[in-house]
């Protein structure tokens, strides 16, 4: 998709609702920006998650486990929590 974005007076922009959608980007996603010249990228920055919200719904994205999906919700919880705190 190509669109053309405005700079507000603060430097940022305003990703197109579709583009956000289509990566599953969010409030307080992270996005990792690389120029090189006259072109910049943004990557959204990705953890490796066991489990992902898809449509509403937690799908467990990793091997077979003989945990129960509450603990391993539990678990990440865990995770980022600790994450978010260091």
């Amino acid at each position: 998709m190509a669109t053309k974005l405005t700079l507000d007076k603060a430097g940022r922009v305003v990703l197109p609702k579709p583009i956000r959608d289509r990566l599953q980007l969010a409030p307080g996603d992270t996005l990792h920006l690389e120029s090189e010249g006259e072109r910049i990228t943004l990557r959204p920055v990705r953890q490796n998650v066991m489990l992902k919200k898809e449509l509403g719904v937690w799908v467990y994205q990793g091997e077979p486990a003989d945990a129960s999906i509450p603990d391993l919700v539990d678990r990440e919880r865990e995770n980022r929590h600790r994450a978010v705190t260091e």
